[in-house]
């Protein structure tokens, strides 16, 4: 037994239909591993139940498994904002967000959220952050103005396998140095507190002053 298998094994299950979501991703989907999955899943909802947000930004969906997660942990009348700009995406994505006992607490957008987000005229109390990386800063600065004092940023994939170590990525790896500007702004960044969890590909959590 890996010590992966050992945590997914003491913590709450993922339950049947976040199951054949992530099934049906991993069948019908070209990358299944951006499907946040069963432990980041588990610990998007507990980031949810101790924050308690009226209202939550996510800013990639995919396939929807973390807004499923990140809805079952909100308090009733709360509700979850999700955008997705790959509109090939929503054919898939939108059944299953609609067919989930959780379909009264997401709006589902297709669309770029650096666009359509400011025009929402809404306030933030929660952020998840799982875009583009070549975008992150732009996301992260976006993110920050909609943002209540208090809340709370989660941007996934910080470590980017480790190519974030990497001193001179190739000029064409957009993603990489995308990553590793945004890593470089938020660690500098006196608005914010932040610390980042080593957990699958990196989460960041940061804090608004």
């Amino acid at each position: 037994m890996t010590i992966d298998e050992y945590i997914l094994q003491h913590i709450d299950p993922e339950g049947e239909y976040l199951h054949a979501l992530y099934r049906d991703t991993h069948l019908k989907l070209l990358y299944p591993r951006m499907a946040s999955g069963h432990l980041q899943g588990r610990m998007l909802k507990m980031f949810v139940r101790m924050i308690r947000p009226r209202q939550v930004l996510e800013i990639g969906t995919y396939s929807g498994y973390s807004a499923l997660c990140i809805a079952e942990g909100l308090p009733e009348g709360s509700l979850l904002h999700t955008f997705e700009i790959n509109d090939e995406q929503e054919d898939f994505t939108r059944p299953w967000l609609e067919g989930s006992s959780y379909a009264d607490r997401i709006k589902f957008y297709i669309g770029d959220a650096l666009k359509r987000v400011p025009e929402l005229g809404l306030t933030f109390d929660m952020v998840f952050m799982d875009g583009d990386k070549r975008k992150y800063v732009d996301y992260y600065e976006m993110a920050l103005s909609v943002l209540s004092p208090g809340g709370y940023i989660l941007a996934d994939n910080t470590l980017w396998d480790g190519h974030v170590l990497e001193e001179h990525p190739r000029a064409s790896d957009l993603q990489t140095l995308g990553i590793q500007a945004f890593n470089d702004l938020v660690a500098q960044d006196e608005r914010v507190e932040k610390v980042i969890l080593p957990l699958r590909d990196g989460l960041t959590i940061i804090y608004k002053k």
